[in-house]
C-alpha cells in the first residue's frame, strides 16, 4: 500500500469514525471541561462504533491531548 500523502489519509475511514471525530471536536469546543475519556466513550455509543474503532480514539485522541 502506497501513502501518495493525500489529506484523506490522515482521517479514519469508516464514515462513524469520521462522525464521531468531528463531533468529538465540536463537543470539546462547547464543553471544553468535559473530560475527553468521556466524550469519546459517548461518541463511541451515539454512532455505534466498535470495540477496535474506541480503541483507536482512545489512543489517537488522548495522545494529542
Amino acid at each position: 500500500m502506497s501513502n501518495d500523502g493525500k489529506v484523506s489519509d490522515l482521517f479514519p475511514r469508516g464514515s462513524s469514525l469520521r462522525n464521531a471525530v468531528k463531533w468529538i471536536s465540536e463537543q470539546r469546543t462547547l464543553r471544553p471541561d468535559e473530560s475527553l475519556v468521556k466524550l469519546i466513550d459517548e461518541a463511541s455509543i451515539r454512532f455505534d462504533l466498535s470495540p477496535q474503532e474506541a480503541s483507536f480514539l482512545h489512543q489517537t485522541l488522548r495522545g494529542q491531548a
